[in-house]
């Protein structure tokens, strides 16, 4: 088979007589941006004049190629299309050759016939995708999220390009992924399927090959240390010294490649190449005393799920790219993340996602690209779909990292309350879509990998899909019921697959899209970069409830990243101290889609926020926290009436790791100076896997204003995990001034402090760090922290006393 790449420079013009050239893949927005022909959409308010020019214009891409003597005379030449983004006829030489309506489909078009010899032309006529949902509505009304443009349901492209509650309307469109000829002279291969087989500590590979023609085919087996076993298509063969691929904290990540060649009269005529991990992977749910269990299971080892909901990078699609998506998974793999979930409003990320999560360790809990709307299964619909799933299970379901498949985003829960104009024919549509035809295609193309028909649900059919004692929980009490933080400790769910709290991003961040007199999180460009209706005024009532009110804008920014940070710890460390009932954690949200206060622990420019270095603690693999008792649980208001309240800490540690633990556990009483008024030291085991409790303390009569618990956990002689708890609101805490100081060292910087200090933050105007800790606790004295990224000049440094 012989291909040409039709990637490269191409021509766009608009319908409003707008022309310029540029970079395939690519899109509109980056073709005009490029050439200067429209301002960078994420600055201030210009979101509204980048979605008018798609609002009002039509588009076409088009390019000549000359094509190559060897492709002259085929019988069958095929135009691939690996994605067009989204409504598009294809004219080869003005021949129309095909049509495309979905952005998450691979297409081929037969192009031969319209072929010629020399040079060729090609046209790509998008529709305005906003003209195209506005007329479609106007037919055939779907309702779905207000935060996103009415219609969107009915254009299978990335949902959240319409807007979302953290992203912008902003519905780019073009050429996506590759475009390429295909000349097809010999046998192709059209799919390749890896099975495997584990039992008794062997593991037997069967390979699957369906091709074209009749061609020889060899598929090799090639280990990590190089050596090579040959497949015999459609029969098992055992790996001989077999090694297992595990999570991130689990174990290592090794990979095997498993070739296809198809050889005709002794030449190549086509070839795929697949990693493969050996593992078994399944959830596994069991009646309790609970109710029912969900757990991710790994070669038979049930893990603790650790991670955040992952969406797309970019609204320019073009900017996403390997080692822009590495480095965020990276930084997933730094925090401790074991799993990552793609949530379902976006689109299926590019091959070297999965890529590097199979290299990484990060188990993916893949949706499909539903979220949170109703659809109308036409047959139309439902043939294009299932298309869809086909294309999209067999490129995936190879990958290590694929722990199971979702149908969709919040669907099931808003279908049994009728939200977004639901019907009686949207819940039976719904039925037919994740609960029949998604199965069915499911145990025809990857019956191995676990499916679960909604997120949240419970199983299916309407059956209480948001219990708290039954499989996957989207719990948003905590910031959209106004719910305090200590109200995470009042649920044990099986498996908490979203939970969230919004901050802001740093001042470097908020300065790359405003200017000064912008800088009021009230302003109208804060407010616009801000999705969640309401969501500032939000922020600054918690802010109220826990410190003293900042006084100055940056120092604002700060204290909205403490409050999303405690709030996810609050969840995550109460849900690991009771492992075993509770199985995952995977909080809202990773990252943005631009510059924005949101969910996420990363930023547009994957600056870490104070969460995701919480996130490195509260999901290291050995973790000591507490449960603390103080004014802020038994006291509904300072201005009660005066009565005792308990005041009492309760460590546990928890061990996610597959090897027992022998531990010393550290505490102290200390004044708010940090002078020890009470300590104490447990020699504790920890077995592999399970989290143990250590005996409540109870301290009566302290001053909860002036007292604190610091706690430390030691590992062979190491500390491994520490932090402090106050029994009272952080605001009405006397706290001295600690007079931080902060001093780089090589690679290293020590920060020095004269009292307690709560959330020390370290950063540099003119450099972007990465270190080893951050926004941590620290008592009188020293602390050491490594510089793993950034090579900072000027240091600067701040805690929580610093509030006010």
């Amino acid at each position: 088979m012989q291909k040409l790449n039709l990637g490269g420079r191409w021509e766009l013009s608009l319908s409003n007589g707008a022309r310029c050239s540029g970079t395939v893949p690519g899109s509109v927005y980056s073709f005009l941006l490029e050439n200067r022909q429209m301002e960078d959409p994420y600055w201030r308010e210009n979101e509204l004049d980048a979605l008018r020019l798609i609002t009002e214009n039509d588009f076409t891409f088009s390019r000549s190629f000359s094509l190559p003597e060897s492709f002259q005379g085929l019988k069958k030449v095929l135009l691939h299309c690996a994605g067009l983004d989204t409504v598009c006829s294809v004219y080869l030489n003005g021949t129309a050759i095909g049509y495309a309506d979905n952005m998450h489909r691979t297409w081929e078009f037969e192009a031969a016939e319209a072929l010629k010899p020399g040079e060729n032309t090609l046209e790509l006529r998008f529709v305005s995708p906003v003209r195209y949902i506005r007329e479609e509505v106007r037919k055939d009304y779907v309702g779905g999220s207000s935060d996103a443009m009415v219609g969107f349901p009915l254009l299978r492209k990335a949902h959240c390009m319409f807007g979302w509650d953290w992203g912008p309307r902003l519905p780019d469109g073009g050429i996506w992924r590759e475009i390429a000829l295909l000349g097809v002279d010999s046998s192709r291969i059209e799919d390749v399927r890896i099975t495997q087989r584990h039992e008794g500590g062997r593991v037997f590979v069967k390979a699957e090959l369906r091709q074209s023609g009749t061609a020889e085919a060899r598929i090799t087996l090639t280990a990590p240390d190089g050596s090579e076993t040959a497949l015999r298509p459609g029969e098992e063969t055992e790996v001989e010294n077999p090694l297992l691929w595990w999570p991130n904290g689990y174990g290592s990540q090794p990979l095997y490649t498993v070739r296809t060649v198809l050889l005709e009269n002794g030449n190549e005529a086509d070839r795929d190449e697949k990693r493969i991990g050996l593992r078994t992977m399944t959830v596994v749910r069991e009646k309790d005393a609970w109710g029912e269990s969900f757990a991710q299971c790994v070669n038979g080892v049930q893990i603790f799920a650790m991670g955040a909901d992952y969406i797309p990078e970019d609204n320019l699609l073009s900017r996403v790219n390997p080692a822009r998506t590495r480095r965020l998974l990276e930084q997933c793999v730094r925090a401790n993340f074991n799993s990552v979930r793609v949530w379902g409003g976006g689109y299926y990320p590019d091959d070297f996602f999965y890529d590097a999560c199979d290299e990484l360790g990060l188990v993916v809990w893949q949706d499909f690209m539903f979220a949170c709307a109703n659809y109308h299964l036409t047959e139309a619909f439902e043939e294009n779909i299932e298309a869809e799933f086909a294309d999209n299970i067999r490129r995936l379901r190879h990958h290590p990292s694929l722990g199971l498949w979702c149908g969709n985003n919040e669907m099931e829960m808003f279908q049994a309350t009728g939200e977004y104009d639901g019907t009686p024919r949207t819940r039976s549509d719904y039925v037919r879509m994740f609960e029949h035809i998604i199965p069915h295609q499911l145990r025809r193309l990857d019956p191995d990998t676990f499916y679960w028909p909604a997120s949240p649900s419970s199983g299916g059919g309407f059956d209480e899909p948001n219990s708290p004692d039954r499989g996957d929980v989207h719990y948003w009490e905590v910031w959209h019921g106004n719910k305090p933080f200590t109200e995470y400790r009042k649920f044990f769910f099986r498996y908490a697959s979203e939970f969230g709290f919004q901050s802001f991003p740093c001042f470097k961040t908020v300065e790359s899209f405003t200017e000064p007199e912008d800088r009021n999180i009230f302003s109208r460009v804060m407010e616009r970069h801000q999705r969640n209706s309401g969501a500032n005024g939000k922020i600054m009532t918690y802010l109220a409830q826990t410190f003293l009110y900042p006084g100055d804008f940056d120092t604002l920014l700060y204290a909205s990243q403490l409050l999303q940070a405690e709030a996810i710890r609050y969840g995550v460390e109460h849900w690991r101290r009771h492992r075993g009932r509770c199985m995952g954690a995977i909080y809202w949200q990773l990252n943005d889609i631009w510059p924005v206060a949101s969910w996420a622990s990363v930023d547009y420019y994957g600056r870490w926020k104070a969460l995701h270095y919480y996130a490195r603690r509260f999901f290291a693999p050995l973790m000591l926290s507490c449960e603390e008792i103080g004014e802020t649980a038994g006291r509904a208001a300072i201005t009660d009436e005066p009565a005792p309240v308990e005041t009492s800490a309760r460590l546990s540690v928890a061990n996610e790791t597959r090897q027992a633990k022998d531990c010393a556990v550290r505490w102290a009483l200390r004044s708010a100076d940090g002078a020890v008024l009470e300590s104490g030291e447990t020699a504790l085991h920890v077995p592999a896997l399970q989290s143990v409790w250590l005996d409540k303390q109870t301290f009566e009569g302290i001053d909860c204003l002036e007292t604190y618990f610091s706690y430390e956990l030691l590992c062979e002689g190491d500390p491994v995990s520490s932090g402090s708890v106050l029994f009272t609101a952080p605001k009405h805490f006397h706290f001295r001034d600690p007079q931080l100081q902060a001093a780089r060292h090589g690679n290293t910087i020590a920060v020095t402090a004269a009292a307690y200090a709560k959330s020390v933050e370290i950063s540099s105007p003119d450099s972007d760090l990465v270190l080893s800790d951050n926004y941590f606790d620290m008592n009188a004295g020293t602390v050491t922290v490594e510089i793993l990224e950034g090579d900072p000049k000027e240091l600067r440094v701040r805690s929580v006393y610093d509030i006010r």
